[in-house]
């Protein structure tokens, strides 16, 4: 019988669930202490490179993160292993805020705070369409099924458009893009370790 929420998926999800329902009575005190706040603002905290990843602005906002975790995440952790795949997305996350923190974290002006999962959703993926790029998705509005490898090239190409443009100002695409570096990067540094180790 399949798995239909292995335990480290569904831990985070949990989490964010938690965190968020948190946030309805203390919005402005998590907001202050757990957002990604730029390096040049008093309110930065090395913590926030991860803790960012557990806030969420609006009950959107951590559905379209839960439901895209729920739909993959599950897949690359009955794949690799819960130890694996919670090193793997916490990877993409802190990725995703260092990335964010270099591309727009010094702009002049720049006071806003990230949150939400969508660094580590970003390279959770990446890691899907690396691992299953013919499993076929169903992407509205496209009335076809496509496969995981062309979606997720869209999706950040796309998100690379956007933050070079400035389009969809308040969406920290570089953050997105960031999780998929870091994604990336740490499936590259698992290939190698284990070529070496042979």
């Amino acid at each position: 019988m399949p798995v239909l929420l292995p335990p480290a998926t569904r831990a985070l999800i949990l989490i964010n669930a938690g965190v968020f329902l948190l946030q309805q009575v203390a919005w402005n005190m998590m907001l202050g202490l757990f957002a990604l706040w730029p390096l040049g603002s008093n309110l930065f905290h090395p913590w926030q490179l991860l803790t960012y990843a557990f806030l969420h602005g609006n009950v959107l906002h951590i559905f379209l993160n839960m439901f895209a975790l729920f739909m993959f995440g599950r897949t690359l952790e009955l794949y690799w292993g819960a130890s694996r795949f919670v090193v793997f997305y916490l990877v993409s996350v802190i990725a995703a805020a260092v990335t964010q923190l270099a591309v727009e974290g010094g702009a002049a002006g720049h006071a806003e705070p990230v949150i939400g999962a969508s660094g580590g959703v970003f390279g959770v993926l990446l890691a899907f369409a690396w691992y299953f790029p013919r499993q076929r998705l169903f992407v509205i509005p496209i009335p076809i099924p496509i496969p995981a490898w062309l979606f997720v090239t869209i999706y950040g190409l796309a998100e690379l458009l956007f933050g070079v443009t400035g389009r969809e100002a308040g969406v920290a695409h570089f953050a997105h893009l960031g999780g998929m570096l870091g994604g990336a990067l740490c499936i590259l540094f698992w290939r190698t370790r284990q070529r070496y180790s042979r």
